[in-house]
């Protein structure tokens, strides 16, 4: 029986976390708990938050792994050389990842898929299974639960 499991190839979890630092940080430990189930991973950031990571944490601090990997890939947000350490502007950053990360992230996975080792669009159009999660902090679920009530109220529109 132990030949068989030997046999057997590692399933591929790939991770893409919206980039915010909350949203990376909680994909991040669940890619890190598959991984220990015997996983093999691939971390999909934006080169903006690599660099960041790698900064913050060391240039050796992504190595050592070899069947947990980090491919990063653009946001489409151009960099401003004087503030490389500030956070992104939440807005713009959502109006360029949903313009432009689709077709960097179906590339990503075609060549993963093709090395045998590229959002749900790319997903589905590859056909490999989705899964989404949705990673928000205690205070931002509260607020989702009763936006409409706030609404209701006149709070906010």
């Amino acid at each position: 029986m132990g030949s068989l499991n030997a046999t057997k190839k590692k399933p591929h979890a790939v991770f893409m976390p919206f980039p915010a630092q909350g949203h990376i940080n909680s994909i991040l430990k669940l890619a890190k708990l598959l991984h220990q189930k015997g996983f093999h991973i691939t971390f999909v950031n934006t080169e903006y938050n690599h660099n960041r990571l790698l900064k913050f944490r060391g240039s050796d601090s992504l190595r050592g792994l070899p069947s947990f990997r980090f491919e990063t890939i653009p946001d489409g947000l151009p960099v401003d050389p004087n503030h490389v350490d500030a956070t992104q502007d939440i807005p713009s950053l959502c109006d360029s990842t949903s313009k432009n990360m689709l077709p960097h992230f179906k590339k990503l996975l075609w060549k993963l898929n093709n090395n045998k080792d590229p959002g749900v669009d790319a997903g589905e159009e590859l056909g490999v299974p989705v899964v989404v999660f949705w990673t928000a902090s205690a205070c931002g679920t509260m607020d989702y639960m009763h936006y409409r009530q706030l609404v209701d109220k006149g709070f906010t529109s």
